[in-house]
């Protein structure tokens, strides 16, 4: 070989190896023992990153979308009657979900929920690569995953979150029963329509509670979760309704896999359509009354406010949804129907309120507060600022007999017992001079107990407070259900007999069912019941007690049959059914009032002259014509309402014990009076006067028999120059009533 060739042959080698060179420096990091080393490392560095990951997040409080529920009111038969909040969800325990109803869902979305860690590490792998990507959302997530997103988390489609998603769910499968991960699923997710949760989606779509959902019902709700708005079979396209189905099937296949469901029973099941999408129900017209009249009597009885009103509650309410309805119409037919605001202002300032009353249960089955709890805010059923006037005067004769006064001579106190009924008569016995003067000043002389409640006769129930004691009057009106405050004008003097303190138609309601409950005392109750999930607080009985005894209660509704029958009540009168009640009409007509009861509800109306800033003034003058009495628009609105709820179940007649006061009501007169004016004002001293020991030519009444009345005084006694009038509440003198015949 020459020097040109061994010159080549070396340069070939030196070529040769450092391409040896270059391709050994590459491969001594790519032997099968360093790729092994390089996983280990990986994944022990994944592993240890996992660790940090799974140490450094915590479970945070839910979310405050999770925790966001609407309360929602239901009138008594269960059906809604308004949903208040921005969410419309609410959770129920999943002890109220049949468990058949709960496995479409498990069944829907995780077959193997009951026995996995909590994750789908292939999803979530899978999710994560796809989010990375952009290629937005993927299924594979577990329902524990989905309950974490919906619950703890948020909807937003990031690396970290879905991260975030995967340690937190595997601490609350570790921390938390599957029970309590299904049921935080379920009310959690959204099922279209604006419901969040089972059961504002069983309402949606079937207009029914959730545990009374059928396993059809259920494998539809639970399919809807994969595409709320797609799979609404009612909106839905051909195609829509088509997967929708589908969807159904599959889920309960995936049932009789698992052996939550038998063949026969799934062969048998068939596809059940929803309803169509309806309103929520809102807050107008006589709803928003109830609504927060419901919350006042729930936060009194001790339900936190700020607990109540994050939502999530349902209130059953004693509302009756047919005569609710009936009592709106009754107001709209013989009232407002007939007022023209534009034309006369006192049009304009006339309010009315209501309130109907079940005296067996204490639940308000109806109310009235006024035009709309959005046009007129005070609830005039339940304001107390304006004078219940002559329907006072029953409680006066209640306490005498709970007492068993007598008159000033000694003779007790019954409906056959005589008074003198004379205009003016001064009050006998009384340390506060009074005399005041009867409707139209209008003198009767000596008339029985049962009359003077007819006709309503002042000067007879003036004395009769006194004669029984002013301070025994207001504490029997105390315990029958009024409001002893002195603030609301209930101080005793004299006065008080004419009704001039403040008082709501819900209080009066309360004392007349009391009276219709044979003495039993009856609280006028908006809820039924409410619940928070497995949080139920316990409402005081309604009817809890013995205001009065039975026999005194009972002879008060044989007395008050009479004013229906032959008295300022006879606009109410209906064939075949006793009823019992009594008028009220305040000083100058500010007020009027009719109260009264059958053997089955209560009803009180009230109607009010209200101008703008909340004065009191007069309802002279409403739909052009004269005085406004109890027996005219309060009686037209009672009748009518009453007569609508009368049914062939309604008791007829009063089951009465009078023992008492054996003797009837005189019989009916033809007598005919005139319309009922605005009284005088009585007159009356706050500064003591001295008083004679009674004696029989003193007393105001004549010596009776509780079935023969004596003979009367034949000369009443005159009235006396008396002091100035005093003031009275509400700027009135005296406050004083009353209602003619039939109300005029």
């Amino acid at each position: 070989m020459g020097r040109a060739d061994d010159r080549r042959a070396r340069q070939k080698g030196a070529r040769r190896a450092k391409k040896a060179a270059k391709r050994g420096g590459i491969r001594r990091f790519f032997t099968w023992k360093m790729v092994l080393g390089y996983f280990v490392a990986l994944g022990a560095l994944a592993v240890g990153g996992f660790f940090i990951l799974y140490m450094l997040v915590k479970v945070p409080p839910a979310n405050a979308a999770a925790r966001a529920e609407a309360n929602i009111y239901k009138y008594s038969d269960g059906s809604i009657m308004a949903k208040e909040g921005s969410v419309n969800r609410e959770s129920v325990p999943l002890s109220k979900i049949p468990k058949k109803v709960q496995h479409t869902f498990v069944a829907a979305e995780n077959k193997d929920f009951y026995t996995d860690s909590g994750v789908s590490f292939s999803g979530t792998a899978r999710g994560l690569i796809n989010t990375a990507l952009g290629r937005g959302k993927q299924g594979g997530s577990t329902i524990t995953q989905q309950f974490v997103k919906n619950y703890y988390l948020s909807q937003e489609q990031t690396v970290s979150r879905k991260a975030k998603e995967l340690v937190i769910s595997l601490k609350v499968d570790q921390d938390r029963s599957k029970d309590y991960i299904l049921q935080g699923y379920i009310n959690t997710s959204y099922y279209g329509r604006g419901a969040y949760g089972i059961q504002a989606a069983a309402r949606a779509y079937y207009n029914k509670d959730v545990e009374k959902l059928t396993v059809a019902q259920g494998a539809y709700l639970a399919a809807l979760l994969q595409a709320p708005s797609q799979y609404d079979y009612s909106t839905a396209g051909p195609n829509g309704k088509k997967l929708v189905v589908a969807r159904w099937n599959y889920i309960l296949n995936n049932m009789v896999e698992k052996d939550w469901l038998s063949q026969s029973e799934r062969d048998g099941l068939k596809f059940q359509k929803p309803i169509a999408p309806r309103p929520i129900a809102g807050l107008d017209g006589q709803t928003g009354y109830v609504i927060k009249a419901a919350k006042e009597e729930l936060y009194k009885e001790g339900v936190d406010e700020k607990e109540f009103e994050a939502g999530g509650w349902t209130v059953t309410l004693n509302i009756d949804k047919k005569k609710q309805k009936a009592l709106e119409k009754a107001v709209r037919t013989e009232l407002t129907d007939k007022l023209d605001p534009k034309k006369r202002q006192v049009d304009k300032d006339a309010q009315a309120g209501a309130i109907s009353v079940d005296p067996k249960t204490g639940g308000i089955v109806a109310m009235y507060g006024g035009a709309g709890a959005t046009e007129h805010y005070i609830n005039n059923a339940t304001r107390a600022d304006y004078q219940p006037a002559s329907t006072f005067k029953p409680l006066i004769l209640a306490s005498a007999y709970e007492n068993g006064s007598t008159t000033q001579n000694g003779t007790p106190i019954t409906a056959s017992t005589l008074y003198d009924g004379t205009s003016k008569r001064p009050v006998k016995g009384s340390v506060t001079a009074f005399a005041p003067p009867n409707e139209d000043d209008k003198s009767y002389g000596p008339i029985n107990v049962q009359k003077a409640m007819n006709k309503s006769v002042n000067s007879v129930f003036a004395q009769m407070a006194v004669d029984v004691g002013l301070d025994k009057v207001k504490s029997t009106a105390v315990e029958l259900g009024m409001n002893g405050d002195v603030k609301n004008g209930f101080d005793v003097r004299p006065a008080m007999s004419l009704g001039v303190m403040g008082a709501s138609p819900k209080e009066m309601a309360g004392v007349y069912a009391t009276l219709d409950n044979h003495g039993k005392k009856v609280t006028p109750t908006f809820v039924k019941s409410a619940e928070k999930g497995d949080t139920k607080p316990e409402l005081p009985d309604p009817t809890n007690g013995q205001a009065i005894s039975r026999g005194a209660a009972d002879s008060v509704t044989q007395v008050l049959t009479g004013v229906v029958d032959d008295g300022t009540g006879q606009a109410v009168r209906t064939q075949g059914q006793e009823m019992a009640g009594k008028t009220g009409t305040s000083d100058d007509n500010k007020s009027a009032w009719f109260t009264g009861y059958t053997p089955d509800l209560v009803t009180s109306v009230g109607m009010f002259g209200e101008a703008k800033g909340g004065k009191q003034v007069t309802l002279k003058g409403l739909a052009g014509g004269g005085r406004v009495n109890g027996g005219d628009y309060p009686a037209r609105i009672w009748s009518s309402y009453m007569g609508s709820t009368l049914d062939d179940d309604s008791t007829t007649k009063f089951d009465l014990d009078t023992e008492l006061d054996n003797a009837p009501p005189p019989p009916p007169t033809t007598e005919s009076e005139e319309p009922p004016t605005t009284s005088a004002p009585p007159t009356e001293s706050e500064s003591p006067t001295p008083s004679k020991s009674p004696t029989p030519t003193d007393s105001p009444t004549a010596p009776t028999t509780p079935a023969t009345p004596s003979t009367p005084p034949s000369t009443p006694p005159t009235a006396p120059t008396l002091s100035p009038p005093a003031t009275l509440p509400g700027g009135e003198n005296g406050g004083g009533d009353d209602d003619g015949q039939g109300g005029g």
